[in-house]
């Protein structure tokens, strides 16, 4: 894979770029590499088109889509580094929690 925009989410999984950790504490203490804590946050990359409901039968569409910040929970889906050395999670639509609006 030489670019991460070639991987296709199907389903109702969902590609997001993980925000880096801040460098400096708002009173602009630098925090050491070892002492950063994963961030929730991060861009959607790809969404796949969603997943049908067992019980209804009905489609249900993932709510997110390509470029939209989100918050997730800390431990969610699968973390890996991309061909550009970035981080990002695979994740199901239900590990979103809410869509940051700027």
């Amino acid at each position: 894979m030489k670019d991460i925009r070639s991987l296709k989410p199907i389903q109702n999984k969902v590609l997001v770029a993980v925000d880096d950790a801040d460098e400096k504490t708002p009173g602009g203490i630098i925090v050491p590499q070892t002492a950063k804590q994963p961030l929730t946050r991060g861009t959607v990359i790809a969404a796949g088109p969603g997943k049908v409901n067992e019980k209804t039968g009905m489609f249900i569409e993932v709510p997110v889509k390509a470029g939209q910040r989100v918050l997730y929970g800390k431990y969610s889906g699968n973390e890996f580094q991309g061909p550009d050395r970035k981080d990002y999670r695979l994740m199901t639509d239900d590990d979103i929690y809410g869509i940051i609006e700027e």
